[in-house]
């Protein structure tokens, strides 16, 4: 079962994690969400148990306690594909690339 951990700190790593979840099962995978560009947390990451029981335990156990001075919010992780919304990459448009011409030109 995979878990949504929300309102994490932004100082939480994935070992804080799973030292906090480990008390309910054994975790198989614990990722905080980091900016690729700083490196910082998003304030959010997953917990994954291979049974479902644990995972119930854990939500029952640890949603709306606090973590590292943080009320966090634990729910069963919704699958990708209802996410909806989606984003894709870097789209085109916008300003940039070009020659020059436009105004004042001199000549």
């Amino acid at each position: 079962m995979r878990l949504f951990v929300g309102s994490l700190s932004y100082d939480t790593r994935d070992d804080d994690l799973r030292q906090a979840f480990a008390a309910h099962g054994n975790p198989i995978s614990v990722t905080v969400i980091t900016d690729r560009e700083t490196g910082r947390s998003k304030g959010f990451g997953f917990v994954e148990y291979s049974s479902a029981e644990e995972g119930q335990r854990a939500i029952e156990a640890l949603n709306g306690t606090q973590l590292q001075g943080r009320t966090i919010t634990v729910a069963e992780a919704r699958p990708r594909e209802e996410r909806g919304g989606g984003g894709g990459g870097r789209g085109g448009g916008g300003f940039g690339g070009g020659g020059g011409g436009g105004r004042g030109g001199r000549g």
